[in-house]
Order: C-alpha cells, then structure tokens, then sequence
C-alpha cells in the first residue's frame, strides 16, 4: 500500500485497486454493500444467506451448522466469526483481517479480536449510544439539527402521557418512538386511548419515549461519512414507508427512490447542510465513519425535520453507492474505508460536496424491500432466483436471466432481484422475501406507489409457492430486520 498522502480522487481509487489488505464485509447477505467488491481489491463478502446459489464469487455462505434462533443481526454475525470454516477461510488468505459490519455488538469485537482482525468501525459501546433515538435529539440540538416538534418523558399511563404532550403543546395526534428499534417496529401512531392500548406494553416501563407532534410529511434519507477531513455528503433520497403491499408495518421502511429532483432544491440543499452539520457534531462526540440521518419534510411548510440516525450503513447504502457520482468519483463507502485504514490523505471535502449536490450526478433508480405481509406461517417451496427480471407487455414478469449487478438493468421494462426467503424457509408476517431494483421511480409524486411498482411488486410475490406449516412445528418470530 502507498505510504504517501493521497491528495485527490484518482489516487484514493487507485490506492483501493491496488489494495493487499483482506477486507470481509460480514452479514446476514451482501445486499447493503453490494458491488463494493468491484471497487476494492481483496474484499470479499460471508454472509449467512447465499442469495446467489453459490453464483456469486466473492461470496462465503459456511455450511448450516446448529445454533440457537437467531433474535438480531449481531447473533447471525457472532455465529459465522465463530464458525470454522469461517475463520478457516479467513486464516487461509492470510494477512491482518478487517471486518465491516450492518450491526454488531462487543462479542463481536471479542470474537474478531480473537482472529486477529481489526473492525473497522467506531467502538459498539459508541454506536450503541448516538444510536438511542433519544440521544439523537440531544445530538441535534447541539449541531443546530432541528427535530420534529417533541419531548422527552417516561410514560406511565395514557393519561400522564397527554398531560406531558399537552405541557409540550404537542395536540392529541402523537407520534411515540422509544430509544431503539427499526423499521416500524418501535413507531406508535397513537390519536386515542384505543391506539395506546395496543402498544402499551412496548411504551410503559421502557425508558424515556420520544413524544412527537404528529405531522403531515414525506419521509427521506440521506447517508453521510465523517472524516478528519470533514463530513462528506451522499444525496437526498425519498423513503417509501408503511405500504400495504410491500411491509405489514404501518410506519416501516420498505425502500427509497434516488432521483435528480427529488425535493425542491432548497430542501435538498437545506438537508445537505443539516446532515454536514450533525456529521460535525459527531466527530466531536468522538464517533466517525459512516451514518445515515432520516428527515421528515413536512408538506405544507416544506420544514424539515431531524427523524433519526442510524450510525452505520443501513437499506439505503446499496442506493447511495450505485449512484451516478459513485461512479464517476466513488462510492461513498470507500471514504469510510479510508477513514479506518490509517493512510493519510487530503480532500476538498466543500469541493466534493458542492459536486456532489449537481444533479447531473444523479441518475434515476428505486429500489423495493418486499415482505410477507399477509397474517400467515407457512413454507417456501418455490422462489424466485436472483438476477434480472422483464416485465411484459401484459403485465406479467419473468425471469430473464442471472446476474448479480444491478447495473445490469438495461431499462424500466427490466429489474434485478436479490432473494432473500429461498425453499425451505419459514414465510411469516413481515419475513424479507427480496429486494426489487429498477430503474425509474417507484413512487408518483404525490408519494403513491405507481402501478408500474405494483405490478412488480404482484409479479415478483407470485414466483413464491408455498405448502402449510405441519402443526407440530412451532416458530418464533425473529421481528428483527436483516437488510
């Protein structure tokens, strides 16, 4: 690896095309840093989930050995560093083993530790923290980051929880969010005592909830890497959230659209400078590297609001590092790399940025996380392979051929689909059975799934086929997001 300053973008490509150093990216599947392989040398993939049939050849699916139900991302992580052919492979290619991960904890860093590798990640004890949607809003006020208008309360019964709303001038139609949790699972529309009623357990005896005003908005996301050179900004992305057809979450993400104008441009704008600031203020909170911020712009205003960060990549990342300026500069991911690899390099991260922003840097895809979402267990016996599928004439969709590139997605008559559910699996309310990637958008303007997406959506669930669940079989729902 060369020992001098890298001062520009060509030289921080070539430094990664030449790169010695083994870099594993570990998780459930390949998904959220897909093509980064392609970007640098000797990085490979172990995942858990082969979502390739053994096709794809920088990934590692170890053979299933006996564990306990997995509950989270960080147990699957754990599993495969402890697996033997794991830490065979990785012995085998020698070298001083970096690991990224979506999540982890610190067993994880324990077992990495133990292999001889580095995580090339800030501390879990730090993500854990600036991860706590209540830390978030603490976070924000001290970068200047406004959140949606809220307050910060342990709540004991739906009655004190009103009386703090009313304190705050928050009305009657709230928004709870307690410290963790993700995609819809720990989001509460609560306008009535019924709606309390419901998730009363998940909201008395959890800690301090996050109370919002409930407001008319569209949801985006934005991902970010904060450097010693400064915080460097990806684009605005719309999120599409809570449709019945893809996720049974009311407020659960279920995938984004990038496209050039997305937004007004004040509100682009705006949202760079708010996610600069609050990188800024995660460097001083001693965390750096990779994060995402989700912003709530609200529709009659065109306000906006911090909604929550993930510190880490996240659904968006395959989105945000296929992009147009991904290309012709580099994938926003290769600038945590360098963060973390000890080689000292100079940027005009103002410079990037302000390239960054130009729309031409933007070109049009979305992309679709389908879940299960009909109230039912079941058994796959048939799914949809990966690689690209056409849309006909009369609607129906069929598979075309194998890939692994989304790139290699010629128009909107074609899509590339990652599976995720293959036969065999359990099909549960909510289970992830894929991932839909197509040129264009998936959304009108008015925030509605087009009917070129619903389509998809309908063609793609129709290639799964699955018999009845024998009733001595029991299962456990993981509720826990892989993606």
């Amino acid at each position: 690896m060369a020992k001098k300053v890298l001062r520009n973008i060509s030289e921080i490509r070539r430094y990664f095309h030449r790169n010695e150093q083994p870099i594993y990216f570990v998780s459930a599947t390949n998904f959220n840093l897909l093509g980064l392989d392609e970007w640098v040398k000797n990085f490979k993939y172990i995942n858990y989930l082969d979502c390739y049939d053994g096709r794809h050849p920088n990934v590692l699916c170890p053979s299933e050995q006996p564990h306990a139900e997995f509950q989270s991302i960080e147990e699957i992580n754990n599993y495969l560093l402890g697996h033997k052919e794991v830490v065979d492979y990785v012995d085998g290619r020698g070298g001083k083993p970096k690991f990224v991960f979506l999540m982890f904890d610190e067993e994880t860093e324990k077992l990495a530790k133990e292999m001889g590798a580095d995580v090339w990640f800030p501390k879990a004890s730090l993500r854990s923290r600036v991860d706590n949607k209540i830390e978030t809003v603490r976070i924000g006020n001290k970068a200047g980051v406004p959140s949606a208008p809220n307050t910060l309360a342990e709540i004991t019964s739906y009655e004190q929880m009103m009386e703090v709303a009313e304190e705050a001038g928050l009305g009657k139609d709230l928004v709870l969010q307690s410290a963790y949790g993700d995609s819809g699972h720990t989001t509460f529309f609560v306008k009535s005592e019924a709606d309390f009623r419901k998730h009363e357990h998940e909201i008395i005896g959890q800690g301090e909830i996050k109370i919002m005003k409930r407001l008319v908005c569209r949801g985006s996301a934005i991902e970010a890497c904060a450097t010693k050179q400064g915080t460097i900004v990806g684009p605005l992305m719309t999120e599409l959230v809570g449709f019945k057809e893809l996720t049974p979450y009311r407020g659960g993400w279920c995938g984004n659209e990038i496209f050039a104008t997305a937004f007004p441009p004040k509100t682009r704008q705006k949202a760079r400078e708010l996610t600069f600031k609050f990188g800024e203020q995660l460097r001083k909170e001693g965390y750096r590297g990779y994060f995402e911020l989700d912003f709530l712009v609200e529709q009659k205003t065109g306000e906006i609001y911090l909604g929550e960060l993930n510190p880490r990549i996240t659904g968006a990342s395959s989105m945000t590092n296929h992009a147009a300026f991904a290309h012709a500069d580099a994938p926003l991911f290769l600038f945590h790399l360098l963060e973390f690899s000890g080689q000292k390099f100079q940027l005009d991260v103002d410079e990037l940025n302000g390239r960054w922003a130009d729309p031409d840097m933007i070109d049009s895809w979305s992309q679709m996380v389908i879940k299960h979402t009909d109230d039912s267990v079941d058994i796959v016996t048939q799914a949809p392979e990966t690689g690209i599928y056409r849309m006909l004439d009369d609607g129906r969709v069929v598979y075309d051929r194998f890939d692994y590139h989304r790139r290699a997605v010629e128009s909107e008559k074609e899509a590339f689909f990652l599976r995720i559910l293959k036969p065999g699996d359990f099909r549960y309310e909510g289970a992830d059975l894929g991932i839909l990637v197509t040129r264009g958008r998936s959304m009108t303007n008015s925030f509605k799934l087009t009917e070129r997406s619903k389509r998809w959506i309908q063609g793609i669930k129709q290639g799964f086929m699955a018999r009845p669940l024998p009733s001595s079989e029991a299962l456990a729902d993981p509720a826990f997001k892989i993606l």
